[in-house]
C-alpha cells in the first residue's frame, strides 16, 4: 500500500501546491486578489470536478480488469473515457461562462468580484486538458503506474510558478495581470500535465507492447454506460462536497475581504492535509479493485483497512499541528496580521474535523474500488447540505459568529460523514466475506 500510495500522495500534494503558489503570488498583490482567486478557483473546481468525477469510474473498471489480467479492457475503458470528454468539455465550459456574469449579483464584495471575473475567464480554458489529465491519470493508477503522475505534477509546479511570476507581476516584458495572470498560468500548467501523461502512456505501450494503439476507436456503448453508471454517483458526490465549500466561500465573500482572504488561507491549509488521505484513498481504491478482479475478497478487505489506518494516522498528526500553531501556519501564506489572526481561528476549528475528513475520503475510495459509488454520494448529500451548511449559516449570520460559524457547521458534517462511511465499509467487508 505504501509503495503505491507514496507517489500518489506526492502527486496530490503537488496538485494542491499549485493552488498554494497561486495564493502566495496574488497575496503580494492585495487581499481582494486573494479573495478573487478563492472565489474563481472554487467555482471552477466545483464544475470541473463533476467531469473528473465521471472519470473516477475508471478506478473500478481499470483496476478490476488489470487485476484479472485483461489489459485490453483497460485500453477500451480509456478510449471510452476520451469519447465522454469530447461532449463534456463544451458543456462544462458553457456552465462556467454563463455563471461569470452572475458573480456581481451574489452579494460578493465588489473588490473581490473585480478580481474574480478575469481570473475565471482565463482559467475556464483549462477545462479540456484538465479532463484529459484526469482520464490519463485514472488509467495509469488503475494499472499501478503512479510514477508518471507524480513526475507530471511535481514538474508542473515549476511551470506554474514560473508562469505566475511572469504573468502576475509582469516580468520579461509581459503585462502585470494580477489575478488574471494567475489564471492563465494555471491553464499552461494543466496543458503540460496532460501532455506528460499522454507521452507516458504511449511510452509504456511502446516498451511493453500492450496493444494500446490497436484498440478500436469506435464508441463502445456498453462500456460507456458502465463508466457513466459508476462515474455519475462519484461525480455527484464530488460536486456535493466541493459545492458546499464553494457555497461557503461565496457566503463568506459577503462579509468582507479579510474574511474571504482568511477563508482562502485556511482552505489552502486544510486542502493540503486532505491531499494525503486523498492519495491513500486512490491507492486503496486500486488495491481493493485489483484484489476483487483477482477474486481475492480477503485481500481487498485487508487493503481497505490498511488504507483507513494510514489516512487516519496522518490526519491525527495534522489535527495536532492545527491546534498547536494555527496562526503560525496561516502566517506562512500571508503577511497581513488581520488575515493571519482570522485564518488561525479557522484552522483551530479545522483541527477537530481532520480525523473524520481522513476517514471519509479514504472510505469513499475503497468503497469505489468495491464498486459502490452511491453510498458516499448519499451521505455527503445528507451531511453537508442537510446538516453542515444550514447549521453553519445559522451560526454565521443569525448568531453573528462570522466565518468561524460556517466552519463549525462543516466540522459537524464531516464528523457525521466520516462515521457513516466507516460503518458502510465495515458492512461491505462482511458482504465480501460471505460471498461465494
Amino acid at each position: 500500500m505504501l509503495r503505491l500510495a507514496g507517489p500518489v500522495v506526492l502527486s496530490e500534494l503537488g496538485w494542491i501546491a499549485m493552488g498554494i503558489v497561486d495564493t502566495a503570488m496574488v497575496g503580494r498583490v492585495s487581499a481582494a486578489a486573494i479573495g478573487g482567486v478563492s472565489i474563481g478557483s472554487v467555482l471552477f473546481i466545483t464544475v470541473a470536478l463533476f467531469g473528473s468525477g465521471i472519470m473516477l469510474g475508471l478506478d473500478t473498471l481499470v483496476s478490476h480488469a488489470f487485476g484479472a489480467g485483461r489489459v485490453e479492457d483497460c485500453h477500451r475503458s480509456l478510449v471510452s473515457a476520451i469519447w465522454l470528454i469530447l461532449p463534456l468539455t463544451p458543456l462544462l465550459m458553457s456552465v462556467l461562462w454563463l455563471g461569470i456574469p452572475l458573480l456581481g449579483s451574489c452579494g460578493i464584495h465588489p473588490a473581490v468580484v473585480h478580481e474574480a471575473v478575469p481570473y475565471m475567464k482565463a482559467i475556464t480554458w483549462s477545462m479540456f486538458p484538465l479532463l484529459l489529465y484526469f482520464a490519463f491519470r485514472r488509467y495509469l493508477q488503475g494499472m499501478s503506474l503512479v510514477r508518471p503522475v507524480m513526475f507530471a505534477l511535481i514538474t508542473a509546479n515549476l511551470v506554474n510558478a514560473a508562469a505566475n511570476w511572469i504573468l502576475v507581476f509582469g516580468h520579461f516584458g509581459a503585462p502585470a495581470m494580477g489575478a488574471e495572470g494567475s489564471g492563465w498560468a494555471t491553464c499552461f500548467s494543466r496543458g503540460y500535465m496532460a501532455a506528460v501523461l499522454l507521452v507516458s502512456i504511449l511510452y509504456h505501450d511502446h516498451r511493453h507492447k500492450t496493444g494500446l494503439l490497436r484498440t478500436p476507436l469506435k464508441p463502445d456503448l456498453v462500456r460507456l454506460r458502465g463508466l457513466i453508471g459508476l462515474g455519475l454517483p462519484a461525480a455527484a458526490q464530488i460536486t456535493v462536497e466541493v459545492g458546499v465549500f464553494a457555497t461557503a466561500t461565496a457566503l463568506i465573500g459577503r462579509l468582507n475581504p479579510v474574511a474571504s482572504a482568511a477563508h482562502q488561507i485556511a482552505m489552502n491549509c486544510v486542502t493540503a492535509t486532505f491531499m494525503v488521505p486523498l492519495g491513500v484513498s486512490a491507492a486503496g481504491a486500486v488495491r481493493v479493485g485489483q484484489a476483487l478482479g483477482r477474486g481475492h475478497p480477503k485481500a481487498a478487505e485487508r487493503s481497505g483497512w490498511t488504507a483507513l489506518l494510514l489516512g487516519a494516522g496522518f490526519m491525527l498528526c495534522a489535527a495536532v499541528a492545527f491546534l498547536v500553531a494555527p496562526e503560525f501556519i496561516a502566517g506562512l501564506l500571508t503577511s497581513d496580521l488581520k488575515v493571519r489572526k482570522a485564518g488561525g481561528t479557522l484552522l483551530a476549528v479545522a483541527a477537530f474535523f481532520q480525523l473524520f475528513d481522513g476517514l471519509q475520503v479514504v472510505a469513499t475510495g475503497i468503497l469505489r474500488g468495491a464498486g459502490d459509488t452511491r453510498t458516499p454520494m448519499l451521505w455527503h448529500l445528507v451531511g453537508y447540505w442537510l446538516v453542515g451548511l444550514p447549521v453553519g449559516s445559522f451560526l454565521c449570520f443569525t448568531l453573528g459568529w462570522g466565518a468561524r460559524g460556517l466552519w463549525i457547521g462543516l466540522c459537524l458534517a464531516l464528523i457525521l460523514i466520516g462515521v457513516a462511511l466507516l460503518l458502510a465499509w465495515s458492512r461491505t467487508t462482511r458482504t465480501l466475506a460471505s460471498a461465494p
